[in-house]
């Protein structure tokens, strides 16, 4: 065979798998976005993320958050953490303001947000993270598990299994609707149809005993919900006085048959729209 054939080969091999990029330089940017096949780190030069100040009705999974951030930040123990319960109530909001807020004094603490259906390539993405300078927050957004879904298995190993196991320069923010992460029937089957039905539920659910912290959220009621659009409007410098605010919220809320953070923000930017103002 020829040079030039082996040649053509070679590239064609390279074309079918990519050789995995190197690690980038973390200094560039606080937050970047794992790309598997093939394997890269994309840097994000601006964070989609409120303040941590306009988070209302959650006041304490923000401080516990909060309080664990640091210590993992300034290189002390800290826990994976599992932000679950209702939709729409600022949980991934948080994650991203506590790493903004936290980042502001630690500039070597870096958020990596992880695409659920990537979570087999999550150890080749340690691999790059592993021996680092800088800390990192691996963030998972709405992370949740099916029948047949053995995507969990790979989780499992990177947060306390494996020889290897975790970095201690990388810690795992995860948020869910679940807090078992999988859905109900789902573990009522295995309980029903399983030889051993304890083990099998045991094989399920053991994902999320593996996060150190577990951060329930709840719907707001109405008190809040109005307290978090009013916050909105003072930041952004959106005028209206109580009374119009209040009658237009609630029956925005109504139209969406839901209260929450997402639905308050949602009445927000139609408010501001109205008024003429820009949202930065």
């Amino acid at each position: 065979m020829t040079k030039k054939a082996l040649k053509r080969i070679a590239d064609a091999l390279e074309r079918l798998s990519p050789a995995p990029q190197a690690a980038p330089d973390f200094s560039q940017a606080s937050a970047f976005v794992w790309h598997a096949d093939p394997d890269r780190l994309e840097p994000v030069t601006k964070v989609n993320r409120v303040a941590v100040d306009l988070l209302v009705g959650v006041d304490r999974s923000r401080d516990t958050l909060m309080t664990n951030t640091i210590q993992f930040a300034a290189g002390l123990p800290a826990n994976n953490a599992l932000l679950w319960g209702a939709r729409g109530m600022g949980k991934s909001s948080l994650v991203k303001a506590v790493h903004g807020a936290v980042h502001a004094n630690y500039e070597a603490l870096k958020i990596v947000e992880v695409q659920r259906e990537d979570l087999p390539s999550i150890g080749r993405c340690l691999n790059l993270l592993r021996g680092a300078q800088e800390r990192f927050i691996m963030f998972c957004d709405d992370l949740s598990f099916g029948h047949d879904d053995a995507h969990y298995k790979s989780l499992k190993a990177v947060l306390d299994g494996g020889i290897e196991g975790r970095p201690e320069n990388v810690v795992l923010y995860a948020t869910s609707n679940r807090r078992h992460l999988m859905p109900r029937d789902m573990i009522e089957n295995e309980r029903s149809s399983a030889i051993s039905p304890s083990e099998a539920v045991e094989e399920k659910v053991s994902l999320s005993d593996r996060f150190g912290l577990w951060l329930g959220f709840h719907p707001c009621d109405q008190d809040d919900y109005l307290a978090m659009i009013r916050g909105y409007c003072e930041a952004h410098g959106v005028e209206i006085d109580d009374a119009t605010l209040r009658a237009e919220a609630i029956e925005w809320q109504a139209t969406r048959g839901s209260r929450s953070g997402r639905v308050a923000w949602q009445y927000f930017t139609d408010l501001a729209g109205r008024r003429g103002v820009t949202l930065a």
